[in-house]
C-alpha cells in the first residue's frame, strides 16, 4: 500500500459524533508512552500527523484520520497512565469500551506493546478484554530499534507463552520501530488485505 494522502477529520469522546460508518476502521491503543503517536507517523509518512509528546497521557480524545480517502486510522488514548485521578480512568474506560461496542465499521485494533518489557498485567487483561468483547486485534510490538532481535524475539516468545494458557488461536504479531521503520510496509500490507476482505463481502 502506498499512502498518498493521510489527514485528520476530528477528535471526540462520543461514538455518535465519529465520521459516518461507511469505510473500514483501524484504531491503535497502548499504554501510555508506547510509541503510539511515533508509529502512527511513521505510517503514514507524516512526521506530525499524531501529536507526540515527552508526557505520557497526552492522547485524551478518538481521533480520527481520513487515508487514501478509502479507511480510517483511530488513534485512542493509552491505558495505564498513573498520573491520571480514578475518575478520569473510570471516564477513560467507558469511553473505551463504548467505543468498541458501538462503532460497527471498527475492523481491527491494534494493540501496541513495549517490546523492551515483559507481558505485563495491563496489557494482558486489555488483550483478554478485547476477547471477551470479540473485538478483533493484532499485537504490535514497538521500539524494537531499542534492543537485540533476541531480546524482542524472547519477549514475543514470552507473550506467546502466556496467551497459550488461556487462548486457542494467537492473534497476528509484527514487530517495529519508528526510527528504522521495521514493520511498516508488513503492516501496510495487512491493511491491504483486510480491505481487500472486506470490500469482497
Amino acid at each position: 500500500m502506498v499512502i498518498k494522502e493521510a489527514k485528520f477529520l476530528v477528535s471526540n469522546t462520543r461514538v455518535d459524533l465519529c465520521p459516518a460508518p461507511d469505510k473500514p476502521e483501524y484504531a491503535f491503543i497502548g499504554r501510555s508512552n508506547v510509541g503510539k503517536s511515533s508509529l502512527i507517523n511513521m505510517l503514514t509518512h507524516q512526521s506530525k500527523l499524531a501529536k507526540t509528546s515527552s508526557s505520557p497521557g497526552k492522547t485524551q480524545l478518538i481521533n480520527h484520520f481520513l487515508i487514501n480517502n478509502e479507511w480510517y486510522l483511530v488513534d485512542l488514548p493509552g491505558y495505564g497512565y498513573a498520573k491520571v485521578s480514578k475518575d478520569s480512568r473510570e471516564s477513560w474506560r467507558k469511553m473505551i469500551n463504548f467505543y468498541f461496542q458501538k462503532r460497527e465499521n471498527l475492523t481491527c485494533v491494534f494493540v501496541l506493546i513495549d517490546s523492551r518489557h515483559e507481558p505485563l498485567k495491563q496489557d494482558l487483561d486489555f488483550i483478554n478484554q478485547l476477547g471477551t468483547m470479540g473485538v478483533p486485534f493484532v499485537l504490535v510490538f514497538t521500539k524494537t530499534d531499542k534492543q537485540s532481535s533476541i531480546k524482542t524475539d524472547a519477549t514475543i516468545a514470552a507473550y506467546v507463552r502466556t496467551l497459550k494458557k488461556t487462548w486457542d488461536e494467537l492473534p497476528r504479531m509484527f514487530k517495529t520501530s519508528s526510527v528504522d521503520q521495521t514493520g511498516r510496509d508488513e503492516i501496510l500490507k495487512f491493511i491491504d488485505e483486510v480491505n481487500a476482505q472486506v470490500q469482497s463481502q
